[in-house]
């Protein structure tokens, strides 16, 4: 009886882990990158796309994109798998896709009134640079973005509300990136756009 009881046992705490790893599963995936794959492909006459990333978190104060749940850099990255296409493979251009910053930095704001609480400011950039090259690295043409957005909260916010609000901030600013980037590259990189009509006169 001792040993059956020990089995049952054995089969409760396996029940138990196997529960808090699925928590763990669904939790994870709530929060996942936005995707822009439904999207027209913008298809750029370069024999390929590399993807570079030059910004590197700090870990420290008042930098705390490492604590956000959706990474702007890899989400940013994402964004180029989407939406880039490398159409011209007789071509001796190359694409680079050059993450500068994907920071999110975070300040304590006293209140102005008596009785009122303090807040969270929360600033969160994404700047890039979308650079054609000739095979020797000589570049041919540019164009570089910087887009951002601010969120305040109150400073007793619970870690699962700051989640939350951290991936609608990331949601927005990507949304923002993806409407701004491509009317840059259209305007900027046209005549390396394949199949562009618009003609942009200097």
């Amino acid at each position: 009886m001792r040993s059956l009881n020990k089995i049952f046992a054995a089969a409760a705490v396996a029940f138990l882990s196997a529960c808090a790893g699925n928590q763990d599963v669904a939790e994870t995936r709530r929060y996942v990158e936005p995707r822009f794959d439904d999207e027209l492909k913008i298809e750029l006459a370069v024999n390929k796309i590399d993807i570079v990333s030059e910004f590197t978190p700090s870990f420290t104060r008042p930098n705390v994109e490492h604590l956000f749940p959706v990474s702007i850099e890899k989400a940013a990255r994402i964004w180029a798998n989407d939406r880039l296409v490398a159409a011209d493979f007789d071509s001796n251009r190359v694409a680079e896709f050059i993450i500068k910053d994907a920071s999110v930095t975070e300040v304590e704001e006293k209140a102005s009134q008596l009785f009122y609480k303090d807040n969270l400011k929360y600033r969160a950039t994404l700047a890039v640079v979308l650079k054609i090259s000739s095979a020797n690295g000589q570049s041919q043409a540019q164009t570089s973005i910087e887009a951002w957005r601010e969120l305040t909260m109150p400073i007793d916010t619970s870690i699962e509300d700051k989640e939350k609000y951290w991936n609608e901030m990331v949601y927005k600013l990507l949304e923002e990136f993806n409407t701004q980037m491509e009317e840059n590259i259209h305007q900027y990189l046209n005549m390396y756009v394949k199949d562009s009509h618009l003609i942009k006169e200097y």
